[in-house]
């Protein structure tokens, strides 16, 4: 099919993009990479009469350290993710992420940032900015503010992204010596979405204890969410494979409601949750252990 009719914008810089956005309020969606945007427009689910397309935008568009962080701009696609030696040797939890998300064109075309904005329940990456406490920086016309993950995604396809905001930079932490992270996932054969993803982060401390771990789940429910049970029946405690078998058990409070669709049951998403949620640790342990998993 093909899109309504649209105005066209392609701005230079992020100030701008920004001044735009500000203009056309409501009638303007912002261009990233186009996977969610453009399926939309063409099936006429969306049809904003301004589109503005701040792809170009090349300061958007980095990987670096500063400040005892790592900080990702929101227009770095899933390969750059994916080849980048800071993150592999500093924070591999999001390269090990950008290698479960769809194919090579998805990766060379997709960015962080939109995917994060985007908010969709069966994305990849919330489930790992989640497992590790990012922040994440968005600006408008009157400045810019920073939000945590675990405040950042608020329902199905809606995140805590203000009317006239931009995401532009995500912040994750350098992760401590003995830590080990992993993603796993369980994915529609079609699509390549996450039927269930979990993301763990495990950090040992002295005698195998679990000094800090955090789980961040997508696919389960209208949202991504931190596993706050797990983490709690884990935390303190010598690491063993009891223990994780265990503390799975707890992948799905009570608040979360799980979909049920075409694609799964809430049932079988339930079931699949504590068995991913139990193959992140296990892995995230061996990697914290200094094994290869």
């Amino acid at each position: 099919m093909i899109p309504a009719a649209f105005e066209y914008h392609a701005p230079k810089s992020l100030e701008e993009a920004l001044r735009l956005l500000s203009r056309h309020g409501n009638e303007a969606k912002i261009l990233a990479g186009g996977h969610s945007l453009l399926p939309l427009m063409k099936l006429r689910l969306a049809a904003p009469r301004c589109v503005i397309d701040i792809g170009r935008i090349q300061a958007l568009r980095y990987i670096r350290e500063e400040n005892g962080r790592i900080a990702i701009g929101a227009l770095t696609t899933h390969t750059e993710v994916l080849e980048s030696p800071l993150l592999r040797a500093k924070c591999p939890l999001l390269p090990q992420t950008a290698w479960e998300i769809g194919d090579v064109q998805v990766r060379n075309r997709g960015t962080v940032g939109w995917s994060l904005a985007h908010a969709d329940p069966a994305a990849d990456y919330p489930a790992a900015v989640l497992a590790l406490d990012a922040e994440l920086v968005a600006a408008s016309v009157h400045g810019t503010r920073t939000l945590r993950a675990m405040e950042f995604f608020v329902d199905m396809l809606t995140a805590a992204l203000l009317p006239g905001e931009i995401l532009t930079e995500v912040r994750v932490p350098i992760l401590p010596p003995r830590t080990g992270t992993a993603y796993r996932k369980l994915h529609q054969p079609a699509s390549g979405y996450a039927l269930v993803g979990a993301a763990a982060c495990l950090t040992l401390g002295p005698g195998g204890i679990v000094e800090r771990v955090a789980v961040g789940l997508t696919g389960v429910g209208p949202k991504a969410y931190r596993a706050v049970a797990v983490e709690k029946a884990l935390a303190g405690k010598k690491a063993s494979e009891k223990l994780l078998t265990g503390a799975a058990r707890h992948a799905v409070p009570e608040h979360v409601e799980p979909l049920s669709d075409l694609q799964a049951s809430a049932e079988y998403r339930t079931a699949m949750a504590v068995v991913f949620v139990r193959r992140a640790l296990e892995s995230a342990l061996a990697r914290a252990q200094g094994k290869p998993r």
